[in-house]
């Protein structure tokens, strides 16, 4: 008995541990991110084949950008506040408006605004992690 408790114990910690390792960008990514583009950034989530447009393939976009991450492109793009609509419809959604009235209600207009900057700060460090 008191192996097992011991065992789940170390569990826990471990459990705890681990997700206490895992970066703010990695969070926002896997709640935001990962159903469309897949846990790896591969394009191929869940919800991928039921999508008008594929997702994009996030690992590949240094390699197609000469070998330099495309952060300012890639923030951005998750933004979307930004983009000019004349430039053609978004197939994604737009995360600056999506993470937007949340943060404002619990941070204010200022501190929201920063939060959601944060938060898109964050997911594009992240998607810089996946690149191959």
């Amino acid at each position: 008995m008191r192996f097992w408790t011991t065992t789940g114990l170390l569990a826990l910690t471990l459990s705890a541990a681990a997700a206490q390792e895992m970066s703010n960008g990695q969070q926002e990514y896997l709640n935001s991110c990962a159903v469309c583009h897949g846990v790896d950034g591969k394009g191929d989530g869940p919800m991928a084949d039921v999508l008008r447009k594929r997702p994009a393939n996030l690992t590949m976009l240094a390699r197609r950008n000469g070998g330099e991450f495309p952060y300012w492109r890639v923030y951005a793009t998750i933004d979307g506040r930004g983009l000019v609509p004349e430039h053609g419809e978004r197939d994604m959604p737009v995360w600056g408006d999506q993470f937007l009235p949340d943060d404002v209600k619990k941070y204010g207009p200022y501190g929201g605004e920063a939060v959601t900057t944060e938060r898109i700060q964050n997911l594009a460090g992240y998607v810089q992690t996946l690149q191959r």
